[in-house]
């Protein structure tokens, strides 16, 4: 008998490029009550990826333990199942990825810094996430091009704008920083950017899988 896999993502990966990669029952971001609806479906796996924060109610720790209670793996990583995986880990809930990893080490504490707000409809992400833009602030730093203070200047200035509306070209031209040293970095961040909510969300994905296999 096929073993049945919920799992819930949003603008983290788009379901085209998660079902590349697993075949699974995909769900819209996960809100609270969500996962005690799954739970009446007999899943083998539960997987949260995405899911909302300030819009309506999130995910309770309560029904992802009563999941637990009912010897269900529930994988977590990139987005809201990174920061619930980091605060449940410790109760049998599995966390993947740069996000998690970051959380469980007190490197990034609160959901603002993965919340992101998107197109109901489409999933189309419409700002960007603080840590994925800190990722590459730092990494602009290690290839030299902005120096420590610019980046200090350059995280700041993403933490002090309200998440929906945090987007690169806001966050540049709010960080004091000289034109030409934003066209540069810019440029860099074309070629070089990375976006980790995503590849996160693909190794739950691929962990999944080796769960499977």
């Amino acid at each position: 008998m096929k073993k049945k896999i919920i799992i819930f993502i949003g603008p983290s990966i788009s379901l085209e490029e998660a079902e590349k990669i697993l075949k699974a029952d995909y769900r819209h971001p996960v809100g609270r009550g969500d996962v005690n609806m799954a739970i009446m479906d007999h899943p083998y796996i539960i997987g949260i990826i995405d899911g909302v924060f300030h819009q309506e109610p999130a995910v309770s720790h309560r029904e992802i333990l009563d999941a637990l209670d009912k010897n269900i793996i529930v994988v977590g990583g990139a987005s809201m199942g990174a920061l619930r995986a980091a605060e449940l880990d410790e109760m049998g809930m599995i966390g993947v990825g740069k996000v998690y990893q970051s959380y469980k080490n007190g490197l990034i504490e609160s959901d603002d810094e993965v919340a992101v707000v998107f197109e109901p409809s489409t999933q189309e992400q419409l700002s960007e996430a603080l840590v994925t833009m800190n990722y590459n602030f730092k990494k602009a730093y290690q290839h030299g091009i902005v120096s420590k203070e610019e980046w200090d200047q350059l995280y700041r200035a993403a933490k002090d704008i309200y998440y929906p509306k945090r987007t690169y070209a806001i966050v540049f031209r709010n960080s004091g920083i000289e034109p030409e040293k934003i066209n540069k970095l810019e440029t860099f961040l074309e070629k070089y950017g990375e976006d980790i909510k995503n590849q996160d969300a693909r190794e739950v994905l691929n962990y999944i899988k080796s769960i499977l296999n």
